[in-house]
């Protein structure tokens, strides 16, 4: 009988290293996967998007810089500022639209499979990379 406790699982992720493997803005890289969740790291500066998810949360923690995320609820709009070390969810059904003036590096924690464009968006611009995450290293 064998013992599945003694295997080594994989190699840890160190984020900072992680983040110097790609440039391209807005163009999140999937660092691992937890069950059916991908966590992926962005780097971010100017505006993405507005929009939203019809089905899932989105989860940001900001490694370093500062985000704000502009937001869209019943009583109005609103914005959040996150600076390094905060966490927030976006809930589902939220139109939202990030942006960072300064430039931010983040960490996101959403299903697998989750388009970083949402399920309904305005006009993406050509610096927003639409995709459901690249794997790190392309």
């Amino acid at each position: 009988m064998s013992d599945d406790t003694t295997k080594a699982g994989p190699d840890p992720i160190l984020l900072s290293k992680a983040l110097t493997t790609f440039e391209t803005l807005w163009s999140p890289r999937i660092v691992t996967r937890v069950n059916d969740y991908d966590v992926r790291v962005a780097k971010v500066r100017g505006e993405h998007v507005w929009h939203v998810h019809d089905d899932t949360d989105e989860f940001f923690l900001v490694l370093d810089g500062t985000l704000d995320i502009a937001l869209r609820e019943d009583g109005g709009e609103r914005t959040v500022t996150l600076d390094r070390g905060a966490v927030f969810v976006v809930p589902r059904s939220t139109w939202h639209k990030p942006f960072s003036a300064d430039g931010a590096s983040l960490l996101l924690f959403e299903p697998s499979g989750t388009s970083t464009v949402g399920d309904r968006h305005d006009d993406v611009p050509g610096h927003v990379d639409a995709t459901t995450g690249h794997a790190l290293g392309s």
